[in-house]
């Protein structure tokens, strides 16, 4: 019997510049692995259709690929061939046997017009430089190699063609160096998980938008909420036409700020506000898009999972969670520092610094699905009593469209 509970991860692609190229698609199922390959086959058949059909990805995606791994009894099937070539890359896994058979597949498969990966390139046997023809990326775990030998196994891979992928880049320290070794592509923890990084201030726009933030999360005033904003005029732009276009209901255009606060409401206001935040510093220094997007994905998620959870009194804070959990990293400060001046209420904090509370369990759980940790999901999944893992991929993908639509 197949179990049916299906989680799904997406880990940001970035390139040279760190803008935003493709994500990888992680289809996790909670059951062991059985050696029964038709029960594999089928259950990742499952996902792919579950995913992609009714959950619909292909929106999440937004104009990106996604980098979906593959079995050998998979990338064997006939299954791939639903799957959209102008969407998907065929990731083969560093468990697949690069038998005659396979090799054959791939020639198959890129003449069909798809895009194929090799996952984990360590050393060049014998079988992968066969396969290379075929193979479009080269990803390369580098925390499996030494320097020396990152650097000796780009040169083997240099006059295939391909273009090289660095997996696992936890540092900048790391992203420099394979970047000057001419890695296209780039991977890891360090474009979506939180670091404590240093070298860069505050830019003034900035500073300003964390004051309006802590206005509006606190009971301030309209006039103050006004004046916050009027306080840099580009600001004031910026926030005019986002309320501008988000309020497509209004018969008329919204031309000041104290009727835009008014028609927003201060949830809404807040949430662009925090929106914003990440966006100001992005722009002002190498903070990637991944980054934003990733703050806003957890925070619609938080919100989601509190109201399915019928958290309605915690389902804003939940939001605010998950907005700020990155914000030690766009600022590249420790998050104590930061959020000690935003007058946030011990729940909020407890949640961001200690990662307690209810609203802290929410947010690991959301770690776990980035890292693609099954256990802590698994785990945490019980222990909130998310039963329905159906839902909780709905509430997902609902989160990556509205995060590809800001």
């Amino acid at each position: 019997m197949i179990d049916n509970r299906f989680f799904l991860g997406r880990q940001p692609i970035v390139g040279r510049g760190q803008e935003l190229v493709a994500y990888e698609l992680l289809f996790r199922s909670s059951a062991s692995n059985a050696a029964n390959i038709l029960d594999d086959v089928t259950a990742s058949a499952a996902v792919i259709q579950h995913v992609f059909s009714d959950l619909g990805v292909q929106q999440a995606l937004g104009e990106h690929r996604g980098y979906i791994n593959f079995s050998e009894e998979l990338l064997l099937s006939d299954l791939i061939e639903v799957l959209p070539p102008d969407r998907v890359v065929l990731e083969i896994l560093e468990t697949v046997s690069l038998t005659p058979e396979v090799i054959a597949r791939c020639s198959y498969l890129q003449q069909a017009g798809y895009r194929l990966a090799l996952d984990d390139i360590i050393t060049l046997s014998e079988t992968q430089r066969a396969v290379l023809p075929y193979i479009n990326v080269a990803k390369i775990d580098i925390h499996r190699l030494s320097h020396d030998q990152i650097a000796e196994t780009v040169e083997k891979l240099r006059p295939y063609g391909v273009t090289l992928l660095a997996e696992k880049v936890e540092t900048r320290e790391e992203y420099k160096f394979c970047s000057g070794l001419g890695f296209d592509l780039f991977q890891g923890y360090f474009f979506a998980k939180p670091v404590i990084l240093s070298g860069r201030s505050v830019q003034p726009s900035a500073k300003v938008l964390l004051k309006l933030f802590c206005l509006t999360s606190s009971d301030a005033e309209l006039d103050e909420l006004e004046d916050a904003v009027k306080q840099v005029p580009d600001l004031t732009l910026r926030l005019l036409r986002t309320v501008n276009a988000v309020a497509f209901g209004l018969s008329r255009k919204i031309t000041s700020i104290r009727n835009a606060i008014f028609m927003l409401g201060r949830v809404q206001l807040n949430r662009l506000v925090q929106i914003m935040i990440f966006a100001q510093q992005s722009a002002a220094g190498e903070t990637a898009d991944p980054l934003l997007q990733t703050a806003a994905i957890r925070g619609r998620l938080m919100e989601g999972l509190a109201t399915a959870l019928g958290w309605e009194m915690l389902k804003d804070r939940a939001f605010i969670v998950g907005m700020l959990s990155l914000v030690d990293v766009l600022f590249q400060q420790p998050l104590v520092e930061i959020i000690q001046h935003l007058n946030l209420d011990h729940i909020t904090q407890d949640a961001l610094l200690e990662r307690t509370g209810d609203l802290g369990t929410l947010l690991q759980l959301i770690q776990a699905i980035e890292q693609d940790d099954r256990d802590i999901i698994l785990l945490l999944t019980e222990q909130l009593g998310l039963a329905d893992n159906d839902q909780l991929n709905r509430l997902h993908v609902e989160a990556l469209r509205w995060a590809n639509s800001l």
